[in-house]
């Protein structure tokens, strides 16, 4: 599935929720449902810096798509995570480095909301897997 496939999938989940507190109960939700790295994925090589709360992100590349599998110490960062899995998991390397999720965030009501520290995190959590997409494309 293409990340602008899924995308869609996202805005019209997004689109029937009213207000920020719905929204926000949704992002909680799903970060419930995310599941934890093994104790081993935890470690300063996967450690997001510019996260308040503790973030990991784990990335894979196989047959050009990427995998990314994360977790955070907050639950609505959590939920950010399990938005940016559900984006970017499986998705050709070149579509995640392309990829405007900011844009996305902000046109479902998401980014608007969070405080500038969780807004500077989640840029951090965006860099990332962008980054490590850029590093395999250029493998």
């Amino acid at each position: 599935m293409s990340i602008e496939t899924t995308a869609a999938d996202i805005r019209e989940e997004f689109s029937w929720l009213d207000d920020w507190e719905a929204r926000y109960a949704h992002i909680i939700d799903l970060g419930r449902e995310n599941p934890a790295l093994a104790d081993g994925e935890r470690t300063e090589e996967t450690r997001v810096r510019g996260c308040t709360s503790q973030v990991w992100i784990v990335t894979d590349i196989a047959d050009g798509r990427l995998n990314v599998r994360a977790e955070s110490d907050a639950m609505i960062v959590s939920g950010l995570i399990a938005l940016l899995i559900r984006l970017y998991s499986g998705a050709r390397l070149s579509e995640v480095a392309s990829f405007d999720a900011k844009a996305l965030l902000d046109e479902i009501g998401v980014s608007g909301a969070l405080t500038s520290q969780r807004s500077n995190g989640l840029a951090s959590m965006l860099e990332r897997i962008q980054r490590d997409a850029r590093e395999a494309l250029a493998a």
